[in-house]
């Protein structure tokens, strides 16, 4: 790489960042534990009902709100010139109001701006604010043509929204000021992004996708250098008028991210995951999934959920309500995995009420739990790595296939195991964060550094065990092949150059003789062999391997019907490796497994990767939960109290997913591991407010529940 981006990844990720944390706290972002957001249309002012949405908030027992406030439209009388005020505000002060009356009820309240669209007067007096697309044109607003799309790395975004903030703050004194849409859709090619491009890089502006490019590498490291630039202004500029608030931006999330999670990490105070509903074949586990991702960059610091009480689906139906089902499950489940719940709900004027009874009685519910849910540790002792340079510079375009896809066959596999488990960045394998795990899954991170590398290995060193799967290693950080895997020592195997795929009808021999009671054969007793995967790497052994549970049977013709047998019956090319070493225990898998497990879920994938994960873990489980249904297992302690949440994921549906109904399910017999096998001082079901039967034996305690209909949580006072 030149020397101008390396300079630019120090800034992003160096100095800059660590002398952000000497800033100023802001101690109001633990305090809230459910939040509410009205998002304001343009035509609200004169009809908004600002003590229905008062009364509301009281309530359902909301703490803190996000209101609309400024940027596209600004809903207070703005005197800052083209900042556009809502035409039908008149004399009136929308915003206003309601921080003073949400103030009067005791809530937090941070502003809400959205930066990405101007008016025409605004375009007509500042043009080189406008995003411009590769062929040099300006770009129209995709949904309303009357606006034009704003370039969030220029003087728009750094002085014009600056300004906004600065007499937003001044003027309500909010607590934080929460940007949507700040950072921009897409590549911009306007004059300031192609001066300050190649003034920081010494490139031109990219014309290609493709991560290996040169210049392509550079805008991703550049472009989040600026964001973060942004950011670090905003958040300086309110806290000079108000020490004590803060920015926060819509940002951060998962591999597909484009904004570096470490460095949010260390930025935020708080964060809020938009997420907002399912879509399209989406898990009802998602929200989790945020919750756990969020968390492993963010560590103990605040992060609420913002979910949506409309269909979230490509046609954006923004006035839509959802299913109550639908609803209850998705935030059980984010609040399961540390999420504090935020509504939203665009409009002030309500079309359709059915959704205030529903999160009404989802508030009422969680506040009364409240005590249960200031979680301070999550006890599990198994982490999923992602990593978000490997969807960079080695996923590319084809990010969510050859990345993410491989980490949601993990996570579905460990949700039907009913294993806990938590999420660990790529860029945070420093001991103090990965050392409370006892196993760490690579579910095929291609692209690591030597430093990362480096890291793994001194993990497994202090007795961490380690499961990957296809390509983890065999790139650097900037997606360029490796002559062998990074991690090729642990693994006891090098790359033999080449990879097999897309096979068609390959198998795997499960090898009962030579091993019986196999632990990564448990529950596939009765099969002689199983699917293969899509794609293989061709591996070399470089260690000696005493157990081979499962070989090849290579791939054989589909088609015709009379030609389908296999040509070699069976082979001795093992296609997963097992390793000890004190207590570590390493897994390859050299096929991708994850990904075609998310494809294809079969069953026998499932097994092998829990199985794969029970052993290399070396031990029990803190929690084990027996009984019918599909479960979201997770486990938490809090400062004198201990949790274990149940989400029942059970769906009736069986075409897409989309919950209509709540199927309860049950019996259900809990088994705990209490610390330093101390018995509790008392034992709740929380959802059912009922003392449950229970029973105390070798420092385990057993809790049967009778049902769970949507979240149930046995609590144990320590």
């Amino acid at each position: 790489m030149g020397s101008a981006l390396q300079l630019s990844r120090r800034a992003l990720f160096g100095s800059a960042a660590a002398g952000f944390l000497a800033w100023p706290a802001t101690d109001w972002v633990d305090r809230p534990m459910l939040w509410s957001q009205l998002t304001l249309t343009e035509d609200d002012p004169p009809k908004l009902d600002t003590g229905f949405w008062l009364d509301y908030f009281r309530r359902i027992h909301s703490d803190a709100a996000c209101l609309s406030a400024g940027g596209v439209v600004a809903y207070y009388p703005s005197r800052i010139p083209l900042h556009h005020r809502s035409r039908w505000l008149g004399d009136k002060d929308p915003f206003g109001d309601l921080v003073k009356g949400c103030r009067k009820l005791g809530m937090v309240v941070i502003a809400r701006t959205d930066p990405h669209a101007i008016h025409q007067d605004a375009a007509d007096a500042h043009p080189d604010w406008i995003a411009v697309d590769e062929k040099g044109q300006p770009r129209k607003h995709w949904a309303d043509p009357a606006l034009w799309v704003t370039c969030a790395l220029g003087p728009y975004n750094f002085e014009f929204m600056t300004a906004v903030h600065r007499e937003i703050v001044s003027l309500y004194g909010v607590d934080g000021i929460f940007s949507n849409r700040w950072a921009g859709h897409g590549m911009c090619y306007c004059r300031h992004c192609q001066a300050n491009f190649r003034k920081a890089a010494g490139h031109g502006l990219p014309r290609t996708n493709n991560p290996l490019d040169q210049a392509r590498r550079a805008h991703i490291e550049w472009r989040q250098q600026r964001l973060f630039e942004l950011w670090r202004l905003w958040d300086a500029e309110i806290r000079k008028i108000n020490p004590n608030a803060c920015f926060i931006a819509n940002a951060g999330g998962g591999a597909l991210s484009n904004l570096d999670m470490k460095t949010i990490g260390e930025l935020a105070p708080a964060l809020f995951a938009d997420r907002q509903a399912r879509r399209g074949l989406m898990a009802p586990w998602a929200n989790g999934k945020n919750g756990k991702e969020y968390r492993a960059a963010l560590g103990r610091k605040p992060i609420a959920g913002i979910f949506s009480v409309g269909v979230e689906e490509a046609y954006r139906w923004k006035d839509s309500v959802q299913s109550d089902a639908e609803i209850r499950i998705w935030v059980a489940d984010g609040v399961a995995n540390g999420l504090r719940p935020w509504w939203t709900k665009f409009s002030g004027e309500v079309r359709d009420p059915r959704w205030l009874k529903t999160v009404e009685s989802i508030y009422g519910r969680l506040h009364r739990w409240a005590p249960y849910l200031r979680n301070e540790t999550a006890a599990a002792d198994v982490a999923i790595v992602y990593s978000q340079q490997t969807a960079n510079y080695y996923g590319g375009g084809k990010a969510r296939e050859k990345v993410e896809d491989h980490t949601l066959g993990f996570y579905q596999a460990l949700i039907e195991a009913r294993i806990p488990f938590e999420m660990a960045h790529d860029r945070l394998l420093d001991a103090a964060h990965i050392d409370r795990y006892r196993a760490l899954i690579l579910p095929n991170i291609a692209a690591l550094s030597d430093g990362q590398c480096r890291q793994l290995l001194e993990y497994v060193g202090r007795g961490g065990s380690l499961l990957a799967t296809l390509e983890t290693s065999l790139y650097n950080e900037w997606g360029e092949k490796r002559k062998d895997f990074a991690l090729g020592d642990l693994f006891g195997v090098q790359y033999a150059g080449r990879t097999e795929g897309p096979m068609q009808n390959a198998y795997l021999r499960l090898e009962h003789a030579a091993h019986p009671d196999h632990p990564l054969l448990k529950g596939l007793e009765d099969a002689p062999r199983i699917i293969h995967g899509v794609y293989r790497l061709v591996v070399t052994p470089a260690a000696t391997f005493t157990s081979k549970p499962l070989t090849l049977i290579p791939s054989y013709p589909d088609l015709p019907m009379e030609m389908v047998y296999p040509r070699v019956a069976r082979t001795e090319i093992a296609e997963v490796y097992l390793r000890e070493s004190g207590k570590s225990r390493i897994v390859y898998f050299p096929w991708d497994i994850d990904r075609t497990f998310w494809e294809v879920m079969g069953r026998d994938h499932g097994l092998l990767l829990c199985n794969a994960v029970d052993w290399a873990a070396g031990g029990e489980r803190p929690v084990y939960v027996e009984g019918p249904g599909l479960l979201d297992v997770t486990i938490w302690k809090q400062k004198s109290s201990m949790t274990v949440h149940l989400v029942n994921l059970t769906n009736p549906m069986t075409m897409k997913g989309p919950f209509r109904e709540l199927i309860p399910v049950g019996e259900l017999k809990v088994r705990l591991k209490l610390p330093d096998g101390a018995p509790p001082r008392r034992v709740q079901l929380l959802a059912a407010a009922r003392t449950p039967q229970t029973r105390l034996a070798a420092g385990w305690l057993e809790v049967r529940v009778p049902s769970v209909l949507d979240h149930e949580v046995v609590a144990l006072d320590l």
